[in-house]
């Protein structure tokens, strides 16, 4: 009964609240006539502080008032600065985050890059500390959840919706110094600037824990729905990334060598991490229109084997089993990464018999087998399986070749001098 009458209270302190911003934003417009107050009360309207979710209209509303208004964005952005920063209601801070998120989502692409234009200017500042201490996060789980919606959408804001409705990275990075050859720009591009930036995307949506989320937070449940929904797009051009590693990786110089092993090492743990993120939203979040990817798990063991193959850093641990750098788990991986897919989980075998320990062997060259097409330059050796014997005491006895196979019968070397 005490919090019923508590959450009364504040959505009537809340309602009173938001009656009188819209009331002072009305008479700004009364007197100066911008049109841009507007914009204001929208967006105050889409921030109120009752428990649901944002209403369309008023993004639409919001929508439609900033592309009648030439150089609104700006204004725009301030003013969600200013209700983000003001509010101390953690479900308006949440609202307002949300708005935009959605904002980033629903316009077209120049709005999209001009309201990025406004975050990298300053005009639009997602700051969630001032009134919400990281602090209070450990006692209060909506805090946590808070404080780490907000780091996402920082990141989140270095990305943009491509006309093929992808995400892709929109700032541009090169890094000097290393020697690339035999492969495109394309590919370069790819592994060495998209790749990392996937990985940072990743390491924002794990923190998104869905623990820190009740059941009957809508607003939440609704804000985590939309970063899954992106992330499922980021994990498609990350395991482009890692197959376009795995194929380079032999032509690549020991500086970027060195730094591929750093993102494959990272990347082994963001896939497990990820994996079980998705199985818990699975139980979790109350969205049955998510179509959740199967995660190929990128095992530490081959990123090591990896490493000591190439000398990328001296290593005392023991080999690793060989195979492909991505192993299958329990669903069909997606079809970019088919080729990364053809060797089979290491396992350990016990040693009874002979023919048991045969069957093995081959087993496992039929692995090495598979594990070679995973790269672009192939390493073949052949092995001759005749064995000459020479004699010294008679060197004009003529030379009699012996079959390799014929040493081995039932496991026992036999005797050659017969």
């Amino acid at each position: 009964m005490r919090v019923d009458m508590q959450e009364k209270l504040r959505l009537a302190l809340g309602s009173v609240k938001d009656h009188a911003s819209i009331g002072k934003a009305m008479i700004y417009n009364y007197n100066h006539h911008d049109g841009f107050s507007n914009i204001e009360i929208a967006v105050l309207r889409a921030t109120g502080h009752d428990n649901g979710p944002i209403d369309d209209k008023h993004m639409h509303e919001i929508l439609f008032l900033v592309s009648n208004s030439p150089g609104s964005i700006p204004f725009l952005a301030e003013r969600i600065s200013r209700r983000l920063c003001k509010t101390r209601d953690r479900l308006v801070a949440l609202k307002t985050l949300v708005l935009i998120h959605r904002l980033l989502r629903g316009g077209n692409r120049c709005f999209e890059q001009q309201l990025r234009a406004a975050h990298v200017s300053g005009h639009l500042q997602i700051m969630t500390t001032r009134w919400f201490s990281q602090t209070n996060t450990n006692s209060d789980p909506s805090l946590c959840f808070l404080h780490k919606y907000a780091a996402y959408l920082e990141e989140r804001m270095g990305w943009l919706i491509n006309q093929a409705g992808k995400l892709e990275p929109a700032a541009m990075s090169t890094h000097q110094g290393l020697e690339f050859r035999c492969y495109e720009d394309k590919s370069i591009d790819l592994v060495f600037r998209k790749l990392p930036k996937c990985q940072l995307v990743i390491d924002r949506v794990l923190d998104c824990s869905p623990f820190d989320i009740l059941p009957s937070d809508n607003l939440a449940q609704a804000a985590m729905s939309n970063t899954l929904k992106e992330s499922f797009q980021v994990y498609l051009t990350f395991c482009e990334g890692i197959a376009a590693l795995v194929n380079m990786f032999f032509d690549l110089t020991r500086p970027a060598r060195a730094l591929a092993c750093d993102i494959l090492r990272r990347a082994s743990h963001q896939s497990q991490d990820l994996h079980h993120l998705y199985e818990n939203c699975k139980r979790i979040i109350e969205n049955k229109n998510l179509e959740y990817p199967s995660v190929q798990i990128i095992t530490m063991d081959h990123v090591i084997a990896l490493e000591q193959c190439l000398g990328c850093t001296q290593i005392n641990h023991p080999p690793p089993s060989c195979g492909s750098v991505l192993s299958k788990t329990c669903s069909t991986p997606p079809p970019i990464l088919g080729c990364l897919s053809k060797s089979t989980n290491p396992k350990v075998l016990p040693t009874t018999t002979a023919k048991e320990s045969k069957k093995n062997i081959i087993e496992n060259k039929s692995d090495i087998s598979l594990s070679s097409t995973l790269f672009s330059c192939a390493l073949e050796t052949k092995i001759s399986k005749v064995w000459v014997v020479f004699e010294e005491d008679d060197p004009h006895q003529p030379q009699v070749p012996v079959p390799v196979d014929s040493w081995l019968f039932n496991g026992n070397l036999c005797d050659l001098s017969k």
